[in-house]
């Protein structure tokens, strides 16, 4: 899905991102100030190309009918083994995952921060991603992080420390080694 952000100097910057259902996983394949069909494809090339092997474990691809998923957009995951579904027109519930992921970083991370471009973006949102991705719990998940690693042991009498991320806007805390 797409969602767009406008910077301090009143640009509007959109950025593609794809989710894992399964596991909640979020991927920002691409930001940009002039989204097309074309640059849309590129970045679905580049995410297979860099799931490698996992590529084909992925059944379905849930997208809306925005103009810019094109059809060599389909075709990409198509030729991959996964069937792409459309979601129903003006049904953000059909694709609610996307759409929940787009709220909590808008909650978390940009209603706070003032973004200056494309590049500041990019780091902002690969910090939250990684964030998102490897510490914040999540309900659907029991309270724990997309990419848990389970059956890791944790000694609870170990100090813990904080670390700041997103230029302290987040705080992280973690068991000392």
């Amino acid at each position: 899905d797409f969602l767009h952000v406008d910077t301090v100097l009143l640009q509007r910057v959109y950025v593609l991102f794809v989710m894992e259902i399964q596991t909640r996983t979020v991927h920002i394949l691409g930001v940009t100030a002039h989204p097309t069909g074309a640059w849309t494809t590129q970045q679905a090339r580049n995410f297979l190309i860099d799931l490698g092997e996992r590529a084909s474990s992925y059944s379905f691809l849930i997208r809306d009918r925005d103009s810019k998923f094109t059809a060599a957009f389909d075709a990409v995951f198509s030729g991959n083994g996964t069937r792409v579904i459309k979601t129903p027109v003006r049904s953000p519930r059909a694709n609610s995952y996307a759409e929940r992921f787009v709220g909590t970083l808008r909650r978390e991370c940009l209603d706070h921060v003032l973004i200056l471009g494309e590049r500041h973006l990019r780091e902002m949102l690969a910090e939250y991603a990684r964030h998102y991705n490897e510490h914040r719990p999540h309900q659907g998940l029991q309270q724990e992080p997309p990419q848990r690693q389970p059956g890791h042991a944790v000694d609870i009498t170990a100090r813990i420390e904080r670390r700041q991320v997103i230029g302290g806007l987040i705080s992280e805390y973690h068991r000392a080694a």
